[in-house]
């Protein structure tokens, strides 16, 4: 990515990608035939990018990536052509949106540049798998929903526990009763796994294009604890373990609640952070959500009566559901199959080829980009809560506007460095 001054003067510089971006060409979804492999291209392949580019090059066709580091950009460039015998490299998201062989695109940049690629790849007819948390703020999360909405394009989140069959299994039986009435709903996350003292700052490495790394945060001086990995752990580019792993269990906290398209209804809490200031976000905290049927939500993170992933209490017992687990107390809550007239959800098997598949369907992905934004909403409304010392937050989740505090409300967005723009 280069740096750019305005969206208006990018446009028109590059009168290809002007036409592309100002006139989208918007393709029908049933363009590609049952076995045409659909064309990839990767914006950012550093650690998760990485992962996310070996899982593509087995069900579809990389053709491009790119990373304002250099090396981590020619190492994935490598890996694509080993396979397919060309790759090509940017170092501008938007150059490789100008690619008209590119049928989507995946997204694994840190949390403060999740926004503006989706955005413009919507724009440019190109569909979008974006990682969690889907978005930085709250403003941006409706604005990427919007760009999906307008340029009928499909957008998968990578919250892919959505695919896996024990997370599936465990929100079905909570959605039909299997508890009795769902009362509350705990779900844990770990304490942060930050780097340690800070250090002095440095300048960046010749391969990073810190500049353009930093991109619509507040320019701060390098530092390689808060680049990379690094990144989760202060509020310009992330919200810490609140919406790393907050975004995966809340995403199955709202999938059996029946909550995927709204969200709390209020928000209180506390939290503590790092003594010495190691990074910013929080090191515990304990909140609790309480949805507009009653139902309550408490996360915690490291909280001794709420272990990590998500449980579901009910007036007749309780169900636990994690990562390659799933338990009921009683156990005969799971013993005693699903009948033919229950309620059945979403059954993806693959969380990517489920990407690929409604891009030609047209049918809306498994994590469409609304539930990823009610998901990530929920985050970040924790998130606001504790940074202003646990005040209680209301929030109209119709609306999307917190309704008692100026200063909260003021939280569900912030302001972009020059020279780059949210869309309105």
């Amino acid at each position: 990515m280069t740096n750019r001054s305005t969206r208006r003067q990018f446009l028109k510089t590059t009168s290809v990608a002007a036409a592309t971006i100002a006139t989208p060409l918007i393709l029908p979804k049933n363009v590609f035939g049952a076995n045409e492999r659909i064309v990839t291209g990767h914006i950012g392949v550093g650690r998760q990018g990485s992962g996310l580019l070996g899982r593509f090059m087995g069900i579809a066709t990389a053709a491009a990536v790119c990373d304002v580091d250099t090396g981590h950009a020619a190492k994935a460039a490598g890996r694509v052509e080993k396979a397919n015998g060309k790759c090509e490299v940017f170092g501008d998201y938007r150059k490789l949106l100008e690619r008209k062989d590119v049928d989507a695109v995946v997204i694994a940049t840190p949390d403060h540049w999740h926004a503006l690629p989706t955005i413009d790849a919507c724009d440019a007819g190109k569909h979008v798998y974006v990682e969690k948390p889907l978005s930085l703020t709250v403003a941006e999360g409706r604005a990427m929903v919007n760009a999906a909405r307008r340029n009928k394009t499909t957008v998968q989140t990578g919250s892919m526990q959505r695919s896996a069959e024990n997370f599936r299994r465990g929100c079905e039986y909570v959605r039909n009763g299997r508890l009795g009435e769902l009362k509350e709903v705990h779900v844990g996350i770990p304490g942060p796994n930050h780097p340690g003292k800070l250090g002095p700052n440095t300048d960046p490495p010749k391969e990073l294009d810190y500049e353009t790394w930093i991109g619509p945060a507040p320019m701060k001086p390098y530092n390689s604890k808060r680049v990379h990995y690094n990144f989760r752990f202060w509020w310009d580019y992330s919200g810490g373990q609140m919406t790393n792993w907050g975004a995966h269990h809340i995403d199955i906290a709202h999938w059996g609640m029946g909550m995927d398209d709204s969200g709390p209804v209020a928000v209180e809490g506390t939290a503590t952070f790092h003594p010495q200031n190691y990074h910013e976000v929080t090191e515990t905290c304990r909140i609790t959500y309480t949805y507009e049927n009653g139902v309550k939500m408490i996360l915690g993170q490291k909280q001794k009566d709420i272990p990590t992933g998500t449980t579901f209490i009910g007036t007749e017992g309780t169900l636990y559901v994690n990562r390659g687990k799933i338990k009921s107390d009683p156990i005969q809550i799971l013993l005693e199959q699903l009948g033919k007239d229950d309620v059945r959800l979403y059954d993806s098997r693959n969380h990517y080829k489920d990407f690929l598949d409604c891009i030609k369907s047209g049918e809306k992905p498994i994590c469409d980009v609304e539930i990823g934004h009610r998901t990530a909403t929920a985050c970040h409304l924790g998130n606001i809560c504790v940074r202003l010392g646990g005040e209680k937050i209301t929030w109209d989740p119709v609306a999307e506007e917190i309704t008692n505090s100026p200063d909260a409300q003021a939280m569900i967005d912030k302001p972009y460095r020059d020279p780059w723009k949210l869309p309105a």
